[in-house]
C-alpha cells in the first residue's frame, strides 16, 4: 500500500508477521500463558457457562477465524459466559470469554466478530501483561523491597456485577491502549472477510457499551490494495454458503441462547 511502511503496525498484508507486541514487558510469552491461566481459574470457579454445542462452536468458529488472521502469537481458548451483561473480555494468554448477551445483542455476525477482535487486538498488543508490568515498575520505585515480592492479587474488580473478581489491572486499558485495539481490531476484522464498518455501526446502536465508541474511519484505515475483493458479513472460509442458510444458523443459535436456564447475574436481578 503506498506510504504505508512494510511490516508495520499499518501494513495490513503483513498481519501475522508483525510484532505488535513489543514495548517494556516483564512478561515472556510463556509467563503471560501461566499468568492468564491462573487468572482463569478465577473465573471459571464461578461463572457459568453455555454448553450448547452449537452455540460453543459458532461463537469458536468466529473468534478463531479472528484469531487466525491477527497477530497473535499465543493460542486462544474461547468459552461464553450466561450473562445478559453486553460484553466480552480476553486475559492475557488468550483466555477469551464471550457473554451471550453479546451473541444475542449484535444483529449481524460481523457486530458480533467486531467486538471480539476487539479483544483479540489486546491481547495481540500485550496491554495487560504491559500495564501490569508499568505497575510493578511504580511499585519498586516506591517500595525497592517489593521487587522480591511475586505477583500478588492486589486491586480486584468485580466484573459487571458478576461474582468472580480479577484484578483491575487486566479489564480496564487507558485511551491509547482502547484507541489501538480499535486499529488493530478492525484490520483484524478486515483480513477474516468482516465489514469492518459493522464494529462502528454496533457502538453507534450501543453507545453505553463502553466510555467511548469506535470512531474511526475504516476507509481510511484499512486502503485496501487493487487485488483484495469486497467484504461482507460472511468471513473467509465461509464465502460460498449461502446467505440465507447463514442467517438460520445464526438464529438458531439466539433461539438456542434465549431457551438457556438464567444464570446467576439473571436469577438475582428477577429477585429483585
Amino acid at each position: 500500500m503506498p506510504g504505508v511502511k512494510p511490516g508495520s503496525k499499518d501494513d495490513v498484508n503483513a498481519i501475522g508477521n508483525r510484532n505488535v507486541g513489543k514495548g517494556l514487558d516483564f512478561y515472556s510469552l510463556d509467563h503471560e500463558i501461566a499468568l492468564g491461566k491462573q487468572l482463569s481459574q478465577e473465573v471459571e470457579k464461578s461463572a457459568k457457562f453455555i454448553n450448547d454445542p452449537v452455540v460453543v462452536e459458532y461463537v469458536n468458529r468466529v473468534g478463531q477465524n479472528i484469531v487466525r488472521n491477527s497477530d497473535a502469537q499465543v493460542p486462544f481458548t474461547i468459552k461464553v459466559i450466561d450473562s445478559d451483561v453486553v460484553n466480552a473480555f480476553a486475559l492475557p494468554g488468550g483466555f477469551f470469554y464471550v457473554n451471550s448477551g453479546l451473541i444475542l445483542h449484535a444483529d449481524e455476525e460481523s457486530e458480533l466478530a467486531g467486538v471480539m477482535a476487539h479483544e483479540i487486538a489486546h491481547v495481540c498488543a500485550r496491554h495487560g501483561t504491559k500495564q501490569e508490568t508499568k505497575g510493578q515498575i511504580v511499585q519498586m520505585a516506591s517500595i525497592p523491597a517489593m521487587i522480591f515480592i511475586p505477583y500478588t492479587w492486589a486491586g480486584y474488580a468485580i466484573y459487571q456485577g458478576m461474582n468472580f473478581a480479577i484484578p483491575l489491572t487486566f479489564l480496564k486499558f487507558s485511551r491509547t491502549d482502547e484507541a489501538e485495539a480499535d486499529y488493530l481490531g478492525l484490520q483484524y476484522m478486515y483480513k477474516a472477510g468482516y465489514d469492518p464498518n459493522s464494529f462502528v455501526m454496533f457502538f453507534e446502536k450501543n453507545p453505553g457499551r463502553r466510555e467511548e465508541a469506535a470512531r474511526h474511519d475504516s476507509e481510511d484505515i484499512l486502503r485496501p490494495s487493487a487485488d483484495t475483493g469486497p467484504h461482507s458479513d460472511d468471513p473467509e472460509g465461509n464465502r460460498d454458503d449461502p446467505a440465507a442458510a447463514r442467517r438460520l444458523y445464526r438464529d438458531d443459535v439466539g433461539v438456542r441462547l434465549r431457551k438457556t436456564p438464567p444464570g446467576n447475574d439473571r436469577e438475582q436481578r428477577e429477585a429483585e
